[in-house]
């Protein structure tokens, strides 16, 4: 059985067990929510395709931590100019465990 789901506008293909980042929910670890947003449900008998998203399936995720994704650097330069600037970003992201995946 797994499930494609959106959310923070990204897409995800998910299994009960995966770990997975997603863009940052605010909840404490070893808390659960459920995302409605579920764009295509499987098991093994038959799948579900929504339009665009398949009404009464829902994905129950558990909070495992709160943790930042690597840095990106940003550069900017215009040559001649003695313009440089240099950033760095590090975007806040959630892990996060699929529990169940329910198809109703």
């Amino acid at each position: 059985m797994f499930a494609v789901i959106k959310t923070g506008g990204l897409q995800y293909s998910v299994k009960p067990g995966d770990v997975i980042k997603i863009n940052k929910v605010d909840l404490a670890p070893d808390a659960t929510f459920e995302i409605s947003d579920v764009l295509m449900c499987s098991n093994d008998k038959d799948v579900k395709i929504g339009n665009p998203i398949v009404n009464g399936a829902s994905v129950k995720l558990q909070v495992i931590r709160q943790m930042r994704n690597d840095k990106v650097i940003i550069f900017k330069k215009h040559r001649r100019h003695n313009y440089r600037r240099k950033k760095g970003h590090r975007q806040p992201m959630t892990l996060v465990k699929v529990i169940d995946i329910s198809n109703k």
